[in-house]
């Protein structure tokens, strides 16, 4: 644009030059004899003057028309290609940019989402072990207090049984002792009775 404001400013200068130098002549015709003092050029009256003018006059027209015609319209036509050729590559530049803008924002979207999804596995994992380590422990427990009650029971089995022989070998040791210690055999009922009297007294 601003180009384009130069290029009509140098045409108008140039259609004023070459209306002052067509007037120049006009001016000499108009008053032959009138001359500034002090100023020998513009001493119209002089035929070299006036002969210097209309050829100065002559060749600047003629450059005009070679500019106007010929120069200015490649000039104005380079200016113009220039301008076109930095638009389009602004656009491009732009596109560019704004394809690298969305390439970026997706990159930023698919790495936020890869973090959310790879949070939710371990979630997952930490989740599911705990799940595991429960059922474990709970099955354990299950073992071990099905382990404890066999054990009991079969302590119980084995204390019933010991106390069973226990007052068993009481019995016939009792029976031994007196027949020793009197010579007279005492009633296995009566001695059975005395020990499981002193066994459960004491608990046994």
């Amino acid at each position: 644009m601003a180009r384009a404001v130069v290029y009509e400013n140098i045409r108008r200068a140039g259609t004023l030059l070459a209306s002052s130098a067509l007037a120049l002549p006009l001016m000499a015709m108009v008053a032959p004899g009138a001359r500034a003092e002090g100023m020998p050029q513009l001493d119209f009256g002089n035929p070299y003057v006036i002969g210097q003018v209309v050829w100065g006059a002559g060749i600047f027209l003629v450059l005009y028309l070679l500019l106007s015609r010929s120069a200015l319209p490649k000039v104005e036509k380079v200016l113009s290609l220039r301008r076109q050729t930095i638009e389009t590559d602004l656009g491009i530049a732009h596109k560019a940019k704004t394809r690298a803008d969305e390439a970026v924002a997706e990159l930023h979207t698919a790495r936020r989402n890869a973090l959310a999804e790879a949070q939710a596995n371990v979630d997952k994992v930490v989740e599911e072990a705990r799940l595991a380590a429960a059922r474990q422990t709970e099955e354990m427990n299950a073992r071990l207090a099905a382990e404890i009650h066999d054990a009991e029971t079969r302590i119980a089995q084995a204390r019933g049984t010991a106390l069973a022989s226990v007052r068993e070998i009481s019995t016939t040791t009792a029976e031994t002792l007196i027949h020793q210690l009197s010579g007279i055999a005492a009633p296995a009922d009566f001695v059975t009775a005395k020990v499981g009297s002193a066994a459960a007294a004491r608990g046994l």
